[in-house]
Parts: structure tokens; sequence; C-alpha cells
């Protein structure tokens, strides 16, 4: 069992208060994610549990066992870095046993570890050369190696796949998601990549300030966002955006802007009722928007200048302006669209998020 539990974690540097009264339960075998904008305190955070970053408060548990004071050697954790930190001058098997061999491992345990990890991450042919003699996925897998190795409680990652292009990137994502299959070692991850966040956590940790903002599995922060900031930074192409008047049409519940009146579904109307005349935001996601066609409901849909065609190949994406409010669209390829047309766009209304103007969180 390697469950990791952080009380009313805290962490100031000097007088900035960088990490806020963080409580997480981290189950045993799960890979957690956490992920923000820079300066959010997730790598902070991640410290802190490595033993890195002293902790100004909380406590911070390992199989329930409070390890504030505890060594980073000794707190049964192997990390891997955002810019690999190898020996530059010791061969790739050298690297990997370097830890083994501070710990006072038998030379033939050394040997059968590396071998293993060597296997489980195809670098077998690579254990005699220098770093500099490798290429950044091969560096990042002897960091990897070089973690396995140690067989700990609780791996934990600092953004590893930054330093890699676009293409190599999704290939280690795939990797490191069999990879922990493989070993179900509980882990955890910081990143600032939602796709990174969304692709490999069983759970992610959204946080923004030094404060946990939401907590799930990646589809329900997708679907059910517990704020704006969480729709906003969840989702590629972000959510879309417009601020709103709540009221009431003809005996329906609307939310209204200029160039905009939109009718609310279901629960989303009734709880709209009860803030009626209030100022919200109205959040819909690029891929629930489409051009309108004979079966769409009036309700539903509004007009739209398009100010920009994004051609990706799989979609095209409309940068649109709706009434004072811009709108991302995502359309089918074969749509041919040009930037200055007038379109008639419609919404799926299931798939609408309100959220209150002041605290921003989810009505």
């Amino acid at each position: 069992m390697a469950e990791v539990t952080l009380r009313k974690l805290n962490k100031y540097f000097d007088t900035t208060h960088v990490v806020k009264d963080v409580d997480l339960q981290i189950r045993d075998k799960e890979f957690m994610v956490f992920v923000g904008p820079s300066g959010c305190g997730k790598t902070t955070t991640l410290r802190m549990i490595a033993g890195l970053e002293a902790v100004s408060g909380g406590e911070i548990c390992i199989d329930d066992t409070v390890v504030n004071e505890v060594p980073p050697m000794d707190r049964d954790i192997a990390m891997v870095f955002q810019n690999y930190a190898l020996y530059p001058h010791m061969s790739v098997a050298s690297n990997m046993a370097f830890g083994l061999k501070m710990r006072k491992f038998e030379k033939s345990q050394i040997a059968e570890r590396i071998k293993r990890a060597a296997a489980i991450l195809g670098i077998e042919n690579l254990l005699a050369r220098k770093p500099r003699q490798l290429s950044g996925g091969q560096r990042q897998r002897v960091a990897l190696g070089r973690a396995i190795v140690r067989d700990p409680k609780v791996f934990l990652f600092d953004e590893p796949l930054s330093n890699l292009d676009a293409k190599l990137r999704v290939q280690m994502r795939v990797e490191l998601k069999k990879l922990h299959e493989r070993l179900a070692v509980t882990s955890i991850y910081v990143t600032h990549d939602q796709v990174e966040a969304m692709t490999l956590g069983d759970r992610v940790v959204v946080m923004k300030d030094g404060v946990v903002q939401q907590v799930g599995e990646p589809l329900e922060l997708y679907n059910r966002p517990a704020n704006r900031f969480v729709a906003g930074f969840i989702g590629s192409p972000a959510m879309n955006f417009a601020d709103v008047t709540l009221g009431e049409w003809n005996g329906r519940a609307v939310a209204e802007a200029p160039g905009l009146q939109i009718e609310l579904p279901g629960e989303l109307a009734a709880r709209a009722r009860a803030k009626a005349g209030h100022k919200a935001t109205l959040g819909i996601r690029p891929e629930d928007i489409h051009i309108a066609g004979p079966a769409d409901a009036a309700e539903h849909c509004f007009d739209s200048s398009v100010e920009v065609v994004e051609q990706l190949g799989s979609e095209i994406l409309l940068d649109t302006r709706v009434g004072s409010a811009l709108f991302v669209a995502s359309i089918d390829p074969a749509q041919r669209i040009r930037a200055h047309d007038k379109l008639r766009l419609a919404l799926k209304p299931e798939r609408l998020h309100l959220f209150d103007a002041e605290s921003e969180a989810a009505i």
C-alpha cells in the first residue's frame, strides 16, 4: 500500500503564500495529475511531497506515517525531473545504478534491476552510452529507468515531457500510461498541459493561485466543472464564454446578451430561475456548436459573423463574433466557410454551462 495524504498543506516563501490549505488523498496505485498555469503551486506541492521543500504548515503522510521531517532519501519515493538530471560523465547503466549504490545494494541486485528496467523501457542497447549520445526521448527513458530501479512506493513526475517535441510528447504519454499499468505504483504527476492531464490521470487536481479548484476524474472535470476557471482550463479548444443576464421570456428561462437569447434546458433552467435578473456567464464548448439546420430549434440558434477560419484537417475552427462575444465553433471539415461569412449557428442545449458572475462558481 502507498497512499499519500495531504492535510491542510501550506507553503510560504517569505510572505508569499504559494500553497494554501491543500487537503487531498491519493489512493494506492492511483495516477494523480496536478495541473494548472505557471505559478499555481503544483510543482511546490510536489517538491514538498518529495522532501525537497520544507512544509510551512499541515502534514504529508505516506502510508499513514507523517513524513514532514523525514529526509527525501528515506521517504521511499523516486522523482523524474523536467531536465532529466542525468550525470553527464556516467554511462546510462551507471546513472541508473547510482541511487542503488548509495543505498549499498549488492552488485548482482543492481545488475538485475537495471536489466529489468532497461527491458521495460526498451533501452537495453543504450546502457553503455553517455547522456550526450542520446536523444531527448532516450534521455527521458533513462530518467524513468533510474526511478524504476528504485522500486519505490511512490513515483513523482515534474513536467517530464515538457522538453520533448510535440510528436515525441504524444508517444511518451502513451508509454507512461502503459508503464503505470504495468508497474501499478502510486504516481503523482505535475504538468501545465491539460491534454496530458486528461489523458494520463486517473484523477486530476486543478490548481490556481495555490488553491485546489476541483479534484475529479478527467471526464467529470470536462462535463461538470466546478467553476469558470476549471471550465476554461480543461478542454481544447477552450470553452466559449459570454456575459449574460438571466431572465424569462414567454414563460421560459433564458440567458440574454446583445445578439444572443438562449433558452435554458431542464435543471439548468430551474437553477437559473432562482437567479432571475442576475448577471451570469454562459459557457459552451466549441464542439457543441454547429451550423444550424432544419432540425435545430430557433431558441437554441443565433447569428454570427466569421472572423477567422482555422483549417486543422480533422476539423475546422471558426472564430466568430456573436453580438459582443467571441465564440469558437468546431465544424465538419467538409464545410466551405470563409472569413466574413454570416452564419446561423446552433448549440446543444444539454451541454450549456452557467457560472455566477461574482463567485464564478457553477450555477
